[in-house]
């Protein structure tokens, strides 16, 4: 049973760069110029880092299991742990999401009442939210993309939803390669600047809608807000 340890300490760092992202989310909205958030500025930081934290200890106790891990029971366990710990990530992806986009609404709003404020405001703002977009769909492509990092080396990958380059290329290469977190970071920073993929290319219906979310929230952004900054500049 030593193959499914070793694939998960391989991939291990990316449960925490992906800890690391939503804590760096929750300071970028602290540093929001705008009141774009229901309630107190400190509120959604506030609610992510409540999350985060259960999240973590409970990622810290599970790879703790995997280091003593022997018999299959063992890994039938941490397999079942790290799916639990997947829902709990992808509900504060999506509580996340839900935040950022109503950032952005209210952004927009205040531009159609002529509340936008200043030039130099509105362009943080907008890179502000850019960015968190960025950062969630990056968590969404991690978590989503072939059953998510919670099955790696534990039961039988799903389908690929994405096509790396690294998977076109012979088998004596890459045969055993599988994309990390910095992979669906490039993915998701391509996607939000080119509006459209790159280098890596959808397989899936839920692959392509996601995408197409993210590209559509970075085009709004990008559009609406900061052209605006800008002839306000001009």
């Amino acid at each position: 049973m030593s193959k499914p340890h070793l694939v998960i300490h391989n991939y291990a760092v990316d449960f925490w760069m992906a800890r690391a992202a939503v804590l760096v989310v929750a300071l970028l909205q602290l540093l929001l110029v705008n009141d774009l958030t229901f309630g107190p500025r400190w509120l959604a930081p506030a609610v992510e880092f409540v999350m985060l934290v259960p999240l973590s200890i409970a990622t810290a106790w599970n790879q703790a299991k995997v280091r003593v891990a022997t018999a299959e029971h063992h890994w039938q366990a941490i397999g079942n742990y790290r799916l639990w710990i997947r829902r709990a990530a992808i509900l504060l992806t999506g509580v996340i999401s839900l935040i950022n986009c109503g950032a952005l609404f209210e952004l927009v709003r205040n531009l159609l009442h002529g509340h936008g404020g200043s030039a130099q405001m509105l362009l943080v703002d907008a890179l502000n939210i850019w960015i968190t977009n960025v950062i969630i769909f990056a968590l969404w492509f991690w978590s989503t993309d072939r059953g998510g990092p919670p099955t790696c080396g534990l039961t039988k990958r799903a389908e690929a939803d994405f096509l790396f380059p690294q998977m076109t290329l012979p088998d004596r290469e890459f045969g055993t390669w599988i994309p990390g977190f910095v992979d669906y970071l490039f993915l998701a920073f391509t996607n939000a600047t080119a509006f459209s993929p790159t280098d890596t290319l959808p397989l899936s219906a839920r692959a392509k809608l996601l995408m197409m979310t993210e590209a559509m929230i970075s085009l709004l952004t990008v559009a609406l807000v900061a052209a605006r900054a800008v002839n306000i500049l001009a």
